[in-house]
């Protein structure tokens, strides 16, 4: 089983949108389960907090009740995420460029959605 760490952005693109290829993952990298740091659960909580944040956070955190929940503590789960990728390699699931930058410099993968499809992308060697 490969154990893809989402990140809050990835997450709520996923939670609010229709991802068609979603199922060729498992054809591309085997079976895969999505995890969700602790410090992301913290952050969409946060999120419900605000109001015009509010009904896509609770939508996100609905739709991330069967996740697996990864406890890596820290307060900024881009860091944390960052660290961890560092020291145990894997594959982060993001929509932001910079996290992107920072997992494949570190030599993770990273998964994105570009145009409602999910997009592999492997670490620059």
């Amino acid at each position: 089983m490969v154990e893809i760490i989402c990140d809050t952005s990835f997450l709520i693109h996923l939670a609010t949108n229709r991802i068609k290829n979603l199922s060729s993952l498992e054809v591309e990298i085997g079976r895969v389960q999505f995890v969700v740091p602790d410090t992301v659960v913290a952050e969409l909580t946060k999120l419900s907090q605000l109001d015009d944040k509010k009904t896509v956070a609770l939508a996100t955190l609905d739709f991330i009740k069967s996740y697996k929940i990864m406890k890596l503590g820290g307060s900024f789960a881009d860091d944390i995420v960052v660290s961890h990728i560092k020291k145990h390699g894997g594959i982060v699931a993001t929509m932001d460029r910079e996290l992107k930058a920072a997992i494949k410099k570190e030599g993770g993968s990273v998964i994105s959605v570009a145009n409602n499809k999910i997009i592999l992308e492997s670490s620059k060697v």
